[in-house]
C-alpha cells in the first residue's frame, strides 16, 4: 500500500504569521527588491495553479523545473530546428534522476548545462545529424531569462515543502535561498530546512541546483547541495579584496551575497567558471569558490587580457596571487586554468612547479578531479623544464 504525501496545511495560522512577519519584510522582501533592481523578474508562487494554462505551466508541485521557460530558452538560444530537437534536449534536462545519488545526478545536469544537450536531428536527406542546443548563453546574459519564484511549493514521495526564493536561469532552478529573521540563529535554517530539504523532503530540488544561500539578514553563508555547516561561506565582498568592511557590514550581509553572487553576469561566472567536483573519501563533492577565490581569479584573468593587448612580449609578467595557508590556492589554480582555457582566446599552456614531492601528488589530485586530464608530465628538476 502506498505511503500517503503528509499534506499540511497551506492556510497559515496566527502564530505562523506571528513569526514569519520579521522574516518576510526585514529580509525577504529587501531581498527581492534587490534581485529585481539587478535584473530579475519575480512572482509570488504561493496560489500557483497548475497545468498548462497554470500560473507557470507546471504539472504538480514534483516538478522542480519550469518547462515552459524552458522551452522558450532552447527556442531563443537555438533558433531554426524541428521542435523534435527541443522535445530532446527538454527530456534529457528533466527525466527522472531520482535512482542516482543527488550529487551524482547534479554532476550530469551541470554537463549539461555547461557544454549543451546532444540532440540528433533529421537532414533533407533522410540521415540524422548530432546538433548541441545551448541551454544558457554564458557569454551574453540578456539571452537568457532569469525568474524568482517565492514561496513555491515542491512535493516529494511524503512530504511538501514551501520555499523562500528560488532562482531560475531558462526555467532551472540554479539557486535555492533560505532565509530567517534577524533574531534566529542562521545554523537554524540547515539545521532546521536544509538538511530536511535536500536530503529527505524534496531532493529532487537539487539536482540542477548550483548553490545555497542561507541567510537571517545580517549573517549570509554560501554552499552547495554537498556541503556540511563547516563548509558554508562567508560572502562579504563584492567587488574586491580591498572592500573595507565598516563597523556596519554585517547589516548588509545579505545585500553583498546578492550583490556579489546573484546579478545576472556575475551568477553566469560564478556557475560556469568557478564549479567543480571531487572525490573526496566519503564520495563525489561539490565546490564552488569562496570569496577570495573568485576576486583573486577574476582580477588575475583582467591582469592576463591586459597583459595580452598591451604589454609588450618581453615584460608579460603575470604577478603574483598571495594566499595564506589553508586558503585555497590548490583550488584557485584550478579555477584560474579552466577559465583561461575556456573565456580567454589562444593556446595557453600551464607549468606548476612546486618545491616537495608531496604538494605534486596533492595539486595533480585537485586537477584531475574536474577535467578530463591529459597526460600527465613530471619533471625531476627546473633545469627539465
Amino acid at each position: 500500500m502506498e505511503t500517503p504525501r503528509k499534506q499540511p496545511s497551506t492556510v497559515p495560522t496566527v502564530r505562523d504569521v506571528a513569526a514569519g512577519y520579521g522574516e518576510l519584510m526585514l529580509v525577504e522582501q529587501p531581498a527581492i527588491a534587490l534581485l529585481e533592481l539587478l535584473g530579475w523578474t519575480h512572482a509570488n508562487l504561493f496560489a500557483e495553479t497548475f497545468g498548462e494554462h497554470g500560473t507557470e505551466g507546471r504539472e504538480s508541485e514534483r516538478q522542480v523545473i519550469l518547462t515552459r521557460r524552458l522551452g522558450a530558452a532552447l527556442r531563443r538560444l537555438n533558433p531554426g530546428l524541428p521542435d523534435t530537437a527541443y522535445t530532446q534536449a527538454t527530456d534529457q534536462l528533466t527525466r527522472d534522476r531520482s535512482k542516482q545519488l543527488a550529487v551524482n545526478a547534479n554532476r550530469d545536469l551541470y554537463r549539461l548545462l555547461k557544454d549543451g544537450v546532444k540532440v540528433s536531428v533529421p537532414d533533407a536527406h533522410g540521415d540524422h545529424t548530432l546538433e548541441t542546443l545551448r541551454v544558457i548563453d554564458w557569454t551574453e546574459p540578456t539571452n537568457n531569462d532569469f525568474f524568482l519564484a517565492s514561496q513555491l511549493w515542491v512535493a516529494g514521495d511524503m512530504y511538501r515543502r514551501r520555499c523562500d526564493l528560488l532562482g531560475f536561469v531558462n526555467g532551472l532552478p540554479l539557486v535555492f535561498i533560505e532565509l530567517k529573521k534577524p533574531s534566529v540563529p542562521l545554523k537554524s535554517a540547515f539545521d532546521d530546512n536544509l538538511r530536511d530539504y535536500r536530503g529527505q523532503s524534496i531532493p529532487q530540488l537539487f539536482h540542477p541546483n548550483a548553490f545555497i544561500l542561507l541567510s537571517n539578514g545580517s549573517d549570509t553563508r554560501v554552499g552547495t547541495l554537498t556541503s556540511t555547516w563547516e563548509h558554508f561561506f562567508d560572502w562579504k565582498r563584492v567587488d574586491d579584496e580591498a572592500e573595507v568592511l565598516g563597523p556596519n557590514a554585517g547589516t548588509v550581509s545579505l545585500e553583498r551575497a546578492l550583490r556579489g553572487l546573484l546579478a545576472p553576469a556575475r551568477l553566469l561566472d560564478y556557475i560556469e567558471n568557478f564549479t567543480v567536483f571531487e572525490e573526496a573519501k566519503g564520495g563525489l563533492v561539490k565546490k564552488t569558490a569562496k570569496n577570495h577565490q573568485l576576486l583573486g581569479v577574476n582580477q588575475a584573468i583582467a591582469r592576463l587580457r591586459d597583459l595580452r593587448a598591451n604589454e609588450p612580449a618581453e615584460r608579460k609578467r603575470l604577478g603574483v596571487f598571495w594566499h595564506t595557508q589553508g586558503s585555497g590556492k590548490s583550488l584557485s589554480m584550478v579555477f584560474f586554468t579552466q577559465k583561461v582555457l575556456r573565456k580567454v582566446l589562444g593556446s595557453c599552456t600551464f607549468v606548476i612547479v612546486t618545491d616537495r614531492e608531496e604538494l605534486d601528488a596533492q595539486i595533480s589530485k585537485t586537477f584531475k578531479a574536474p577535467a578530463r586530464p591529459r597526460a600527465r608530465m613530471c619533471a625531476p628538476a627546473a633545469a627539465s623544464i
